[in-house]
């Protein structure tokens, strides 16, 4: 099963029309999307909490890291870059932080609140090599950024 992201997208705009706390939005967010696909064993997001620091947010799946600096990890590297991380081979990332050894690829988007401001990333990992794709990212991207904008 892959995503149908025109669903998805509407049924997120269903869900979350009219909420602006980032939370609320983040653990609905979580839920729709993590169960929209097999290919997504755990689907989580990192918030921004402090200077150069992500801690673990509304996630779906096994336990994730704690925090997260973003000097380190695929996240961090999203969280640091503001661009979208899309890893085929986990093993191949120069500093993968595992926090799921089953992890083999994965896909981390930064999420932007409606002023600029980032609140943290999208994580999804995959029990499968290469399981993510471009129209993935770009999908995600365009349903973060419309979820996300009437945040402040």
């Amino acid at each position: 099963m892959h995503v149908d992201y025109p669903t998805l997208a509407k049924t997120l705009a269903a869900l979350t029309e009219g909420e602006t706390d980032e939370v609320a939005l983040m653990a609905t967010v979580v839920c729709e999307v993590h169960h929209s696909d097999d290919r997504f064993d755990w689907t989580g997001f990192y918030r921004v909490t402090g200077p150069e620091m992500l801690k673990i947010g509304p996630y779906q799946g096994g336990h994730g890291c704690l925090q997260i600096p973003f000097a380190r990890g695929v996240c961090g590297a999203a969280a640091r870059t503001g661009e979208v991380q899309l890893v085929p081979d986990v093993d191949a990332f120069p500093g993968h932080i595992a926090c799921a050894n089953s992890t083999r690829s994965e896909l981390v988007l930064p999420v932007w609140a409606g002023n600029g401001r980032l609140l943290g990333v999208l994580d999804i990992d995959s029990d499968r090599a290469d399981a993510f794709t471009a129209e993935d990212a770009e999908a995600l991207t365009a349903i973060m950024a419309d979820i996300f904008s009437a945040v402040k």
